[in-house]
């Protein structure tokens, strides 16, 4: 009895030190959200606007990548591609309100309109878990278009 006692705490040490990372290798970070904006815009160029944006709001592919996605907005508020919620595009979300009461969509075009990048920090409900947490994302105008591209990491 004492040697399966001795056997179980083995194998529950040698999982809860392999979990933590394998746990910390499915959320995505500051730099991967960087970088599947900077792969979006260049898409955006080979492709057009247009494709790159049914490209980015098509579930699944080479634009989902963890909790990570691309959305894009037109600088009067309306969603034109959204990879975490199809039922976005086409509204005007100028004036929507985030769980923290603040509208981060008139923030975002203000950073893609005067800086041309930047990250926003909002609360937003997180796509595997339901709960409301904070997010950051990437802003980035679209060159030649009155609009902008995002991609956001949970923090």
């Amino acid at each position: 009895m004492k040697m399966l006692l001795k056997w179980l705490i083995a194998v529950l040490v040698a999982i809860t030190a392999t979990a933590g990372p394998l746990l910390a290798q499915a959320h995505s970070t500051a730099a991967e959200a960087q970088q599947m904006a900077s792969e979006a815009l260049a898409y955006v160029k080979q492709v057009g606007l247009q494709q790159a944006f049914e490209d980015f709001t098509a579930p699944g592919g080479k634009w989902h990548n963890k909790e990570l996605y691309v959305f894009c907005y037109n600088f009067d508020g309306t969603c034109v591609c959204q990879g975490g919620n199809k039922g976005l595009v086409g509204k005007n979300l100028l004036d929507f309100k985030y769980p923290d009461g603040e509208m981060r969509n008139k923030q975002m075009i203000e950073v893609a309109k005067t800086k041309g990048s930047g990250w926003v920090e909002y609360q937003w409900t997180h796509p595997e878990t339901k709960k409301v947490a904070t997010k950051a994302t990437w802003v980035v105008k679209i060159p030649n278009y009155d609009g902008f591209l995002a991609v956001g990491y949970y923090k």
